[in-house]
């Protein structure tokens, strides 16, 4: 009974003109939008929402030698595709959320944002198709526009049917589904080429292009969890009387000069952690099976470690931090984690797994750890603004340093990038320790327990 009750207060209200209760005892449990279990279906449609996104976000890395052999172009060039998904979210971070509370609404939205990924995915692979690489990068731009605002949409939707203590475990699942995508692009894109390589008998763009277009198919899969979420969200719209899910995100740009000290020490921690991270994803493949040897099976694999970690860590972390608070200690324990595993890469030959591994639970930790932070500093009324700022300003660092990578990578090699991912490492400790002390002297941060956690 207790269950039933808490159910009716996420989603009261009635359908067809009877009481909500003698409604729904007319339906099956899987039907019924207040039971647990039609909640369950939801909850499985909202996590594969993203799948082809996460998948196809990381094709380029996945086929880096594919890619830069095919398409003729140097690290640089191929660095470039990654920075065309992040140049529109240096914009549309802050006004993703508005487009879905005021203009499209969250079902509509959605739709719109995933067919935007399926969009670019196939516009990227006819690029190869067609030897084309402008617009491969043309198909990355499009890509971007919808990637990064159907998390938006898929947060929005967690928000709308999980109100209440639920909800961390729902973003924590979310999360895991997002990196289950990303794992499952790592070790399998490869293969997938190999087995269109060998059917064509050759190697070339064509068969990359091939590939790729593969790869659409799991943006069409989560066109058709959009297409099936929007409706069930109509359907308990009419029986429960139920709102349209909100952002609840208020953009104003004029907050931006009320900014404390302590919020841009939380930015620049973001900018200088996140850029050590993606990029270095990106051009990790090859990276392996030049300085390790692996064979290209074992540099994908080893790769996805940082996603295969962050799966199931991301929940439990999550669950840790709101209990035992201490945010700015946690993040500084994954930052300097971080500075040491990527100094064991440059600097040893020691097994690779181990670096990894510690990535992949450090980038975990910070996760969890760094982005309630932004709640501790600014205004409830600002906090829209205060994300989709940090959220471009992070964009805006990884399309910068993703082609400074592809460059030093070029002209210096995998060591002096490592030396350089490592440096961005140490600004973001700086930023760290003067964000401690500067809180501290004040005595107006709290270091104290979360009420909710927020999921990058």
């Amino acid at each position: 009974m207790a269950l039933e009750d808490e159910q009716e207060a996420l989603l009261p209200g009635s359908g067809d003109g009877l009481p909500g209760s003698a409604a729904q005892r007319k339906m099956p449990a899987i039907c019924d939008p207040s039971r647990f279990a039609h909640r369950i279906v939801v909850l499985m449609l909202m996590c594969f929402l993203g799948f082809g996104s996460y998948f196809c976000y990381d094709n380029p890395s996945a086929l880096q030698t594919q890619v830069q052999l095919d398409m003729k172009v140097n690290t640089a060039d191929f660095m470039q595709l990654y920075a065309f998904y992040s140049w529109p979210n240096v914009v549309l971070c802050f006004f993703g959320g508005f487009l879905i509370d005021r203009v499209f609404g969250i079902r509509l939205g959605t739709i719109i944002f995933s067919l935007f990924v399926c969009a670019g995915q196939v516009i990227f692979a006819t690029g190869a198709l067609f030897n084309a690489f402008w617009l491969m990068e043309a198909g990355r731009l499009v890509f971007g526009i919808g990637g990064e605002s159907l998390a938006v949409a898929q947060n929005t939707y967690a928000v709308s049917w999980f109100k209440g203590k639920e909800l961390n475990l729902v973003f924590g699942l979310q999360l895991s589904m997002a990196r289950v995508g990303s794992t499952v692009n790592m070790n399998v894109m490869g293969l997938v080429y190999q087995w269109i390589k060998d059917a064509m008998g050759s190697a070339g763009y064509t068969t990359l292009g091939v590939t790729l277009m593969i790869g659409a198919v799991t943006c069409l899969f989560s066109l058709t969890c959009a297409l099936v979420l929007g409706y069930l969200d109509k359907r308990a719209e009419k029986i429960l009387n139920k709102e349209q899910g909100k952002t609840g995100e208020v953009i104003k740009l004029t907050d931006v000069k009320d900014f404390s000290l302590s919020l841009w020490l939380i930015f620049l921690i973001c900018v200088c952690y996140y850029v050590a991270i993606f990029p270095f994803i990106g051009l990790g493949k090859v990276f392996f099976i030049e300085k390790f040897k692996f064979s290209a099976a074992q540099a994908g694999a080893i790769n996805s470690v940082v996603y295969i970690i962050s799966a199931p860590l991301s929940p439990v972390f999550g669950f840790m931090v709101d209990r035992i608070g201490k945010n700015i200690i946690w993040v500084m324990c994954a930052v300097v984690t971080t500075l040491t595993a990527h100094l064991m890469l440059a600097f040893t030959l020691w097994n690779p797994w181990i670096a990894m591994s510690l990535l992949g639970v450090s980038y975990s930790l910070l996760a969890c750890a760094l982005w309630p932070m932004v709640a501790f500093v600014v205004p409830e009324h600002q906090l829209g603004t205060a994300y989709g700022f940090m959220q471009s300003i992070q964009n805006l660092g990884l399309a910068i340093i993703a082609i400074l990578a592809g460059v030093i990578l070029d002209s210096r090699g995998y060591l002096f990038l490592e030396v350089f991912f490592s440096a961005c490492i140490c600004m973001a400790i700086v930023a760290v320790v003067m964000l401690y002390f500067l809180n501290h002297l004040r005595g107006k941060f709290q270091i104290c327990k979360t009420v909710s956690n927020t999921i990058l």
